[in-house]
């Protein structure tokens, strides 16, 4: 079965307290993410740790990650 959507439609008029996550895909070894941020920053406690690898790419406004061991990324509309 072939699923199909809109990853615009369903988005918040509101600033969110928190990040929204919705598993779009997941095969197993590879998954598929839409994340909603209004602006959420890491938690003061320190990085996000994580074992499996990420890929990002911002499809509106601007994201500024930093990787440990690599300069900060700052992605606008279209990066990745």
């Amino acid at each position: 079965m072939t699923l199909t959507g809109n990853l615009f439609s369903g988005l918040p008029e509101t600033p969110l307290a928190e990040e929204q996550f919705s598993t779009l895909h997941d095969a197993g070894h590879v998954r598929i993410e839409r994340i909603v941020s209004t602006g959420q920053t890491a938690p003061d406690t320190g990085w996000f740790d994580q074992t499996q690898d990420e890929w990002v790419c911002v499809l509106e406004g601007e994201a500024h990650l930093e990787i440990e061991g690599a300069e900060t990324r700052n992605l606008k509309s279209g990066d990745w």
